[in-house]
């Protein structure tokens, strides 16, 4: 079958360009002309003529075997999950790769346990690296809200539980950022707007467990403008900066997220993926990014933004990190309905299982449509992958273009929805913002239930593909963190050929809401990271982990150029 994904070419606006194309887009005149060209240029005439026979899937279409029996149970964060197997030993036994080591939880554990250091030193240290790194040139802007009081008394409390030989797991103690777009109490939760200031008296179900599990969460983290972007610009709070890269975007949505982790701020922090708003930060920023099955997190207690493809989970600075951060997240929650019926979440065969004979399939055309250095460090990878065991097979996806522009729809619609209460507030915004909510209320209710009938034929073509393969492999993102032009601040810009290039591995497992991963494949000549993505079955983030943590040993890691060490 024919690979049918297009290369969008739309003309990139910056400045008082931009300025004048939004207020077109916005005029009741003009708006009609201006958004179909964009609109037409984007894909929709060709959705809009497809012959879909398909019923629509308002969610993804997921297996829905209940509760795993058998499966062993321990620790309850708020309404109950499952954990599975021994997180402390799961952190004691974590594998070091080659090249630089980032600070992890096992770090951080060992150091308590030996008391080379406690939670109060570190806190100390990370609120300072904090403060330092944003008074540097260029500040960094991880963070955005950070209230120290909290932070030193939450760290007081573990290093309480550690003098008492009882601490709550390999967590506790442990600097976590919280995504601005979770409720975190005590805090305003802005998804990333100047205008939403609504504070915090609960924290998100997925914070709530953290803050169980003993973590010392250290502020909200920076982020995309109401997520609705992937290269991570804010004019409001500092876009943040790729600790890689100064004056390349850090990938967003959750760019505060991967920056605090890239940064050595923390080990771990929330993030959440509607379009790739965990693995694009985490590969431009050369951490790991776990995006699990849609449901498998609570998304209780996050700014709603995009329901149907919205999925919570960590950014992390391993994949044992990413591994003991997901299994203290995921699980059923009674404020979320849509997490009950899932089987237990489980990390079974990570640092036992290995590799061999896992099937890696590839969509070569797909795979290749990328930058010749992000496709070359990806396959040079791959073949390491296979001198361990794995096995590539080849498999086509059909469809892809139409998968594409339906999740554009599916997103946008969504999100306009989302913001229609703050009406009033949008001409706050930023420029790109506002172009994008222009574009999203020329969609049609048509358009919308188009797309959920191509989300039903996406997820048939995904179950037939893993009938001939573990884990469908690709890029995670066409192109390396490109440079911010001079002429985007303060008022941004709206380029989206570079958004199609970053989003062209990302969107099918959001549609889909199959799980994904995005780690470290290596770095191109300037020292800049590339991610390598895996997608696999529903609720099988175990096999993604473990793909992921074989890569670890293979790839020699870089230190960021900004990076900061919490421990002695």
């Amino acid at each position: 079958m024919d690979y049918d994904m297009q290369t969008v070419r739309v003309p990139r606006l910056a400045g008082r360009a931009l300025g004048l194309f939004v207020r077109m887009a916005e005029s009741r005149a003009t708006r009609p002309l201006i958004i179909g060209r964009l609109l037409a240029s984007a894909g929709l005439h060709g959705f809009r003529a497809a012959q879909l026979g398909e019923p629509p899937s308002p969610v993804p279409s997921l297996p829905r075997p209940g509760t795993s029996a058998g499966k062993a149970s321990a620790g309850a964060g708020s309404g109950g999950h499952t954990l599975v197997g021994d997180l402390q030993s799961l952190a004691e036994s974590a594998p070091v790769g080659p090249g630089f080591r980032f600070e992890s939880i096992a770090d951080f554990a060992r150091a308590y346990r030996e008391r080379t250091s406690d939670p109060v030193a570190v806190a100390e240290r990370a609120l300072a690296a904090i403060d330092g790194a944003d008074q540097a040139e260029p500040p960094l802007r991880a963070m955005i809200a950070v209230r120290p009081d909290d932070v030193r008394a939450q760290a007081h409390a573990a290093a309480r539980r550690h003098r008492s030989g009882q601490p709550l797991g390999p967590l506790d103690g442990v600097p976590v950022a919280v995504k601005d777009e979770f409720h975190m109490r005590g805090y305003p939760t802005t998804a990333g707007t100047r205008f939403l200031r609504q504070t915090a008296h609960a924290d998100a179900t997925v914070v709530a467990r953290l803050r169980d599990a003993g973590a010392v969460l250290i502020g909200k983290a920076n982020m995309h403008e109401i997520g609705i972007d992937t290269t991570g610009f804010n004019p409001h709070h500092g876009t943040p900066v790729n600790p890689y890269g100064p004056g390349r975007y850090p990938g967003g949505s959750s760019s505060g997220s991967a920056v605090a982790v890239a940064a050595g701020l923390c080990p771990v922090a929330v993030a959440a993926d509607g379009g790739g708003s965990i693995r694009v930060p985490a590969a431009l920023c050369g951490v790991v990014g776990l995006k699990p099955t849609w449901s498998r997190v609570s998304d209780a207690g996050a700014f709603p933004l995009c329901w149907s493809v919205a999925h919570p989970g960590p950014v992390a600075a391993t994949a044992r990190d990413a591994a003991i951060a997901y299994a203290l997240m995921a699980g059923p929650d009674p404020l979320d309905p849509n997490t009950l019926g899932q089987p237990a979440p489980d990390l079974d065969g990570l640092g036992t299982a290995g590799i061999d004979g896992l099937r890696l399939g590839i969509f070569s055309e797909w795979f290749e449509h990328a930058e010749p250095d992000v496709v070359g460090t990806c396959q040079a990878l791959i073949a390491k992958l296979e001198d361990l065991g794995a096995r590539v097979v080849p498999l086509t996806i059909p469809d892809l273009e139409l998968a594409r522009v339906a999740h554009g729809v599916t997103i946008l619609s969504e999100m306009v929805a989302a913001m229609e209460p703050y009406r009033d507030r949008w001409r706050e915004l930023s420029l790109p913002v506002r172009l994008n909510l222009a574009i999203a209320r020329e969609l049609t209710a048509s358009d919308y239930v188009r797309a959920q009938q191509v989300r039903t034929r996406l997820c048939a073509a995904m179950e037939e593909a893993f009938q001939h393969t573990d884990v469908i492999v690709t890029p995670t993102t066409g192109l390396v963190a490109p440079r911010i032009a001079a002429a985007v601040e303060p008022l941004g810009e709206s380029n989206l050929e570079l958004t199609s290039a970053l989003m062209r591995f990302i969107f099918p497992a959001n549609l889909s809401g199959h799980p994904a991963i995005s780690f470290p494949a290596g770095y191109d000549d300037a020292g800049l990271p590339i991610g390598l993505q895996c997608i696999g079955r529903p609720w099988q983030e175990s096999t993604l982990l473990r793909v992921a943590e074989a890569a670890e040993q293979l790839v020699q890691r870089r230190p960021p150029r900004i990076s900061s060490r919490l421990l002695d």
